[in-house]
């Protein structure tokens, strides 16, 4: 697998489209954050760049729109770096996905940098392939449990009822609901929690490519003539007394979709390398 810095440096021109997910940006990652905001910076030297997807869990625990929009005074918020990054992105389009964890995303967010807010799944055409997009969540039909949960979660009704209850509510309940997923993590196995073949090969009909996240195991899986590829979960570690924040994200390189690796070494003061 190539990294992202051998396609940014040695084909900038050729680069047409990047995907990334489950990134989990909130107030608790900011070196994740500083990382993502690097990396559109490189994107906005990207002659030729035309999309960017943010395919589900770009943030963590989103509560609803409101916790940004509405706060009096916006540079104070997390976010606000983040949002002011992606508004420099001109001609470029944006599209954001949910996930499991962002659900909540609305196009009101959206608007404050000129994204669009994409149904799942969404289908990109290329002149060689034709692509299917999706966060990976609807794919893991093994975890009765879980698909019963996003069921729920994502009923119109039930969302609406809970974007009107006080933002203090939705704080105490997102962590009670991030408390009894790690734990059920635990708990389940592997495999459970991995994406169904059946429900692969039914989603792979009629596309050439699926492209989705979730599952946090990146990878490139061939289906006869057909290819499963995987994003990476954003990850900040220490390696060696090094901090680093690793990556595996998707380029569209001369119309072919192309995995690869990005690392960033943190130095002193949480700056980059």
């Amino acid at each position: 697998m190539h990294s992202v810095d051998d396609f940014l440096y040695k084909k900038p021109s050729e680069i047409q489209a990047v995907f990334v997910s489950d990134l989990h940006l909130s107030a608790d990652t900011p070196r994740l954050t500083q990382v993502f905001i690097k990396l559109i910076q490189h994107l906005q030297q990207l002659p030729n760049l035309s999309e960017l997807y943010l395919l589900g869990d770009w943030l963590d625990g989103w509560l609803g729109d409101d916790d940004y929009l509405d706060t009096a005074d916006k540079t104070t918020h997390w976010l606000h770096p983040v949002i002011t990054a992606l508004q420099k992105l001109k001609g470029v389009q944006i599209f954001v996905m949910h996930g499991n964890r962002d659900f909540a995303i609305s196009q009101k967010l959206c608007n404050s940098f000129n994204g669009v807010l994409l149904d799942e799944p969404f289908f990109l055409k290329t002149p060689t392939a034709r692509i299917r997009l999706e966060h990976g969540d609807a794919l893991c039909t093994d975890d009765v449990a879980y698909q019963r949960y996003r069921a729920i979660i994502r009923n119109p009704i039930v969302k609406f009822l809970l974007l009107n209850m006080p933002l203090s509510f939705r704080q105490k309940l997102a962590n009670n609901i991030k408390t009894q997923a790690t734990t059920q993590k635990h708990n389940k196995s592997a495999t459970i929690m991995d994406v169904n073949d059946q429900a692969v090969q039914a989603a792979l009909h009629g596309c050439d490519i699926l492209l989705h996240g979730h599952t946090h195991r990146p990878a490139s899986h061939q289906y006869g003539q057909k290819t499963r590829m995987v994003l990476g979960d954003w990850q900040d570690q220490t390696h060696q007394h090094d901090r680093c924040v690793h990556a595996v994200i998707a380029l569209l390189v001369d119309q072919k979709l192309h995995l690869a690796k990005l690392s960033e070494k943190i130095i002193k003061n949480n700056k980059l390398h």
